[in-house]
């Protein structure tokens, strides 16, 4: 590995301080903050915003917010993204650590298509696919996605609509679905039992892209012969972890747990 460059290094840590709370510093404040000799401060502020990855704020004399170029290298990036094959990496980190079958799914009209799925390693597993098409209010991930809708838009989907069965167990009443999906809501996580399947429990969180949009969700699958209420609270922090994971790599900000 080669020297890292001291200079470049600075700079980097003043961008990353904007990564923190403040939308705005000033250059005695960086200096302060990275403990920073003042010359070396204001001759890296001023190279950073001849390359515009930092700006002086027209209306707060003396202070910097991010520049331009940031947000293009951030779209950038955003779009050599692919929600897929970064959702099958952390899907295999969760499962390997779980070891049950995990997917990641997103929201198609009232169904959910799984886009990525790492199976679990035990005899007994669900059987599933990635491209598989299921009724969203019948699985986690779907009740996490339909949840995130704004309600205009979540009563355009299921207003006058059917809700079939996939087992008995399933939500066919748009009124059950509704407190559902509210409660889903409050605890930022959603749960089924035996409701696509009468025979696999599962967990989900939601996963959301760099303007915070809930743009996916990730499940873990149990048989219902490996489910308890203590697995049940295991397996929902880690789908939370994984969730936070993915949203990370998807350039959400706040998404680290």
């Amino acid at each position: 590995m080669g020297r890292l460059v001291p200079a470049v290094t600075r700079a980097f840590d003043i961008l990353e301080l904007f990564l923190q709370s403040d939308d705005t510093l000033s250059a005695p404040e960086i200096t302060r903050k990275l403990g920073l000799p003042r010359t070396t401060t204001h001759e890296l502020l001023t190279t950073l915003a001849a390359r515009h990855y930092l700006a002086l704020v027209p209306e707060q004399p003396g202070r910097y917010r991010l520049g331009v170029r940031t947000h293009q290298l951030g779209s950038r990036y955003a779009e050599q993204l692919d929600l897929a094959a970064e959702g099958r990496r952390v899907a295999q980190e969760i499962a390997e650590t779980c070891d049950e079958t995990v997917h990641v799914a997103v929201l198609e009209d009232l169904d959910v298509i799984y886009i990525a799925k790492v199976d679990s390693t035990h005899a007994v597993r669900m059987v599933s696919a990635a491209g598989r098409r299921l009724p969203a209010h019948c699985t986690s991930v779907g009740k996490m996605l339909l949840a995130a809708l704004p309600e205009a838009e979540l009563d355009a989907r299921i207003d006058g609509r059917e809700l079939a069965a996939m087992t008995p167990n399933s939500i066919t009443d748009p009124a059950a679905l509704r407190a559902e999906l509210a409660a889903v809501r409050a605890r930022g996580t959603a749960t089924e039992h035996r409701e696509s399947n009468p025979d696999v429990s599962c967990v989900a969180a939601p996963v959301r892209d760099g303007s915070g949009r809930v743009v996916a969700a990730l499940s873990i699958s149990v048989p219902v012969i490996r489910w308890s209420e203590e697995r049940e609270t295991e397996l929902t922090t880690l789908a939370a972890r994984g969730a936070a994971d993915l949203s990370l790599r998807l350039g959400h900000r706040t998404a680290r747990r």
